[in-house]
């Protein structure tokens, strides 16, 4: 993966955002402020724009990073950020990314994700999504691996419906917040999706709507 393709990644799931925002909001309005797609979509359009001179993929997530720190509230602007500062660290003078190093970049990502949020699988955060996904990756770094996270990363997304939330505002709903999935989760899982559709050819964007509400 080289610079133009990390772009690529990044750029589409800006893209994907401005089309799932409001899904993405309907679901933390249920257990959270209301505003996670928004807040999404609003720091990847002024994050993403500051990656036009980055010569490569570490320089373009380090740039990214400092772009959601400074636009994105709440709890999700440091979390993903923390994701792509810990990917920059890994691929540090690389000129390009293989999906060896793309695996351990993300997994270096998911380390950062849960010292940052203190969180673990089964509380309800993106982590459920992160961890098996990087599982995937990380035992298989191919694009075959890349596929399989992609799906897991859904289903694991889905999942979090039947979950108590521990962590964040929607803890505070106790088993009131079981019934919805984690907006975390589903952009999370949707972030992997455009990896793959970036890197994988003939993957496509599949619906869910349907298949979260």
């Amino acid at each position: 993966m080289n610079v133009e393709q990390v772009k690529a990644w990044l750029h589409g799931y800006q893209q994907r955002l401005s089309e799932v925002h409001e899904l993405l909001d309907e679901l933390d309005n249920r257990i959270g402020d209301g505003d996670h797609g928004t807040n999404m979509l609003r720091g990847f359009q002024v994050a993403c724009a500051q990656m036009t001179e980055a010569a490569t993929p570490s320089e373009a997530v380090h740039k990214l990073a400092m772009g959601l720190l400074s636009t994105v509230g709440g709890a999700s602007g440091p979390l993903y950020a923390t994701a792509f500062l810990r990917m920059s660290q890994t691929w540090r003078e690389m000129e390009e990314v293989s999906l060896k190093d793309l695996s351990d970049g993300l997994n270096a990502a998911l380390a950062g994700i849960q010292q940052r949020g203190s969180a673990n699988v089964g509380d309800k955060t993106m982590v459920d999504v992160w961890a098996p996904s990087v599982e995937c990756m990380l035992s298989d770094p191919t694009e075959h691996g890349l596929l399989e996270a992609s799906r897991v990363a859904r289903q694991a997304a889905l999942n979090t419906r039947q979950l108590v939330a521990r962590r964040g505002r929607a803890s505070y709903l106790g088993d009131r917040s079981v019934g919805t999935c984690d907006p975390g989760s589903v952009s999370s899982a949707i972030l992997f999706e455009c990896l793959a559709i970036t890197l994988v050819e003939g993957m496509e964007a599949g619906p869910w709507t349907a298949q979260v509400l």
